[in-house]
Protein backbone atom coordinates (compact mmCIF):
# COMPACT_ATOMS: atom_id res chain seq x y z
CA UNK A 1 0.00 0.00 0.00
CA UNK A 2 1.31 3.54 -0.92
CA UNK A 3 1.30 6.30 1.58
CA UNK A 4 -0.02 9.54 1.15
CA UNK A 5 2.09 12.16 -0.50
CA UNK A 6 1.25 14.70 2.07
CA UNK A 7 2.15 12.28 5.26
CA UNK A 8 5.19 11.28 3.14
CA UNK A 9 7.03 15.06 2.66
CA UNK A 10 7.34 15.13 6.68
CA UNK A 11 9.72 11.89 7.04
CA UNK A 12 11.38 14.14 3.60
CA UNK A 13 11.95 17.32 5.55
CA UNK A 14 15.14 19.12 5.38
CA UNK A 15 16.56 17.41 1.85
CA UNK A 16 18.14 19.44 -1.10
CA UNK A 17 16.63 19.44 -4.05
CA UNK A 18 17.44 18.11 -6.88
CA UNK A 19 18.02 14.86 -5.03
CA UNK A 20 18.17 10.84 -6.24
CA UNK A 21 16.04 7.89 -5.11
CA UNK A 22 19.02 7.35 -2.07
CA UNK A 23 18.76 10.28 -0.74
CA UNK A 24 15.51 10.11 -0.15
CA UNK A 25 15.63 7.00 1.58
CA UNK A 26 18.37 7.74 3.90
CA UNK A 27 16.53 11.28 4.78
CA UNK A 28 13.31 9.35 5.61
CA UNK A 29 14.85 7.06 7.20
CA UNK A 30 16.55 9.19 9.48
CA UNK A 31 13.02 10.80 9.73
CA UNK A 32 11.65 7.69 11.58
CA UNK A 33 9.78 6.74 8.38
CA UNK A 34 8.08 3.40 8.59
CA UNK A 35 8.64 0.14 6.53
CA UNK A 36 5.91 0.78 4.15
CA UNK A 37 7.33 4.78 3.35
CA UNK A 38 10.25 2.77 2.74
CA UNK A 39 8.78 0.28 0.67
CA UNK A 40 6.94 3.28 -1.09
CA UNK A 41 10.07 5.34 -2.01
CA UNK A 42 12.05 1.90 -3.10
CA UNK A 43 9.22 2.02 -6.22
CA UNK A 44 9.25 4.72 -7.29
CA UNK A 45 8.99 5.04 -10.79
CA UNK A 46 12.00 7.69 -10.99
CA UNK A 47 15.70 7.86 -9.75
CA UNK A 48 15.55 11.67 -9.60
CA UNK A 49 13.54 14.60 -8.31
CA UNK A 50 13.54 18.34 -8.69
CA UNK A 51 10.98 19.24 -5.67
CA UNK A 52 8.77 17.78 -3.32
CA UNK A 53 6.04 17.87 -5.78
CA UNK A 54 7.96 15.56 -8.30
CA UNK A 55 7.99 13.18 -5.43
CA UNK A 56 4.58 13.65 -4.68
CA UNK A 57 3.81 13.03 -8.54
CA UNK A 58 5.74 10.12 -9.08
CA UNK A 59 3.76 8.17 -5.56
CA UNK A 60 0.94 9.29 -6.98
CA UNK A 61 1.81 6.93 -10.35
CA UNK A 62 1.90 3.77 -8.05
CA UNK A 63 -1.09 4.10 -7.20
Amino acid sequence: MTVNPVQLQKFLKGIDYPADKNTLLQRARENGADDNVVRTLEQLPRDRFNSPNDVSEAVGQLR
